[in-house]
Parts: C-alpha cells; structure tokens; sequence
C-alpha cells in the first residue's frame, strides 16, 4: 500500500511540474515574441501603420474610462496627433446592453480633438485574441500598433503577428495601477490560451462583415 501511495504522490508530482514547465515556456516564448516588437511612439511612426488599436478595458459605470484605460487613450491619441496612423481602432467588449466599453472610448478620443470619423469601434473585441484577428480580418489592417500596457503588449502582439499582420507595440504605462499583482498573475495563463489560438488559427469569436478603414469610423457607431 505505501509503495502505491509513493507512486501516485510521484506522479502527482510529475504532472504538476510538468504542467509548470509548459506554462513557463509558452510564457517565455510570448514574451520573447511580442517583446521584441515593443518600441517607442517615435519609432512606431516608421511603421507607416494603417492604424492605431487601442485595446479595452473596463468602462466606470458612468460610461467614462477607467484610469488603465484612459492611460492607453491618452497615448493612441498622443500618437495619432503625432501623425503615427491616420485612424484609430478601439477595441472592447459591447456584448451587453448594459456595459459597452468601446463607446466610451470613442467618447474620450472625440473630446480630446481625434475626429469621430478617424474613430472606428470593434463592439466585438470580446478578449485580445479577438480585437487582433478582426483587426487583420474583418477591419483588413496589415501593418499596426498596438497601445496597451506592458503586461499586456507581449500577449497583444504575439496575437497581431500570429495572425498576419506586422506589428509594434507602445506601452502606456503612465501610472501605477491597482491590482497589478492579480493582472500580472492572470495573464499567465490567459497567454497559453492565446498561444493556442494562434498555433490552431482559430477564428475570433464574431466574425462579421468586412468593414473598410478608408471610409469613416461613424458607421460603427
């Protein structure tokens, strides 16, 4: 009976630190992707990007953007202004009547003196996976630069690349935000599910009918 218990503790330990392996590697290897495609917003302008995604974030309940999100707005606008892409993606979660993440993020870029017709809103940027598969997809975007935080930029471009588009990422990391620990430890996992995505190319959530950057962003609302 020992010798069974000893085994079956052997083996449970052999699947939990083979299970650790794996998650670190692909970490290891998304952040080494994605990594290397982050730079500075000057050196993004060299890109000749077709547009700027902005990636979501949670909205406050007044519809306003939440202080992460409002940082990575601050620097997609920062970079349209400097003339880095002459339109905008945001890209967030619209999937219930009551919470609609990309709206606000229009909102914002508009009073900030971005013109709404340079805005063009993904409502079906259900995760990141998503935004970057329609952004090549559905949103036809070949060269791109993605604005988020640095946690994120790894994963984000990992994602821009994996499905076909040339990418860099400029980081928007203006303040220290609160959770950044639970962020941090989410994203681990949420990398290896995005490693698979791209290693199966799978097909974003909603699909959807093209919709072309050359007219302008108002009919996405």
């Amino acid at each position: 009976m020992k010798r069974v218990l000893v085994g079956i503790v052997k083996v449970i330990v052999g699947v939990a630190i083979a299970i650790v392996v794996v998650i670190g590697g692909i970490n290891a290897i998304v952040c080494l992707v994605g990594g290397s495609m982050l730079t500075t917003s000057e050196n993004a302008k060299t890109l000749d990007a077709d547009c700027i995604v902005v990636l979501g974030a949670s909205v406050l309940p007044d519809g306003t953007p939440s202080p992460i999100l409002r940082d990575r707005l601050d620097v997609g606008a920062e970079l349209y202004f400097d003339g880095a892409a002459p339109k905008i993606i945001v890209s967030g979660d619209d999937g219930d009547i009551s919470y609609n993440e990309v709206a606000g993020m229009k909102g914002y870029l508009t009073e900030l003196g971005v013109p709404s017709e340079d805005v063009f809103c993904d409502h079906s940027g259900f995760n990141t996976y998503d935004s970057m598969w329609r952004a090549h997809n559905v949103f036809g975007a070949e060269r791109i630069i993605v604005v988020t935080q640095t946690y994120h930029e790894y994963r984000a471009l990992y994602n821009a690349q994996g499905v076909g588009m040339q990418a860099l990422g400029v980081s928007s990391d203006l303040h220290d935000y609160t959770n950044q620990d639970y962020y941090d430890f989410r994203e681990m996992f949420a990398r290896v599910k995005d490693f698979g995505q791209v290693l199966t190319q799978a097909k974003a959530t909603s699909v959807g009918e093209p919709i072309s950057l050359d007219q302008s962003g108002d009919v996405t609302g």
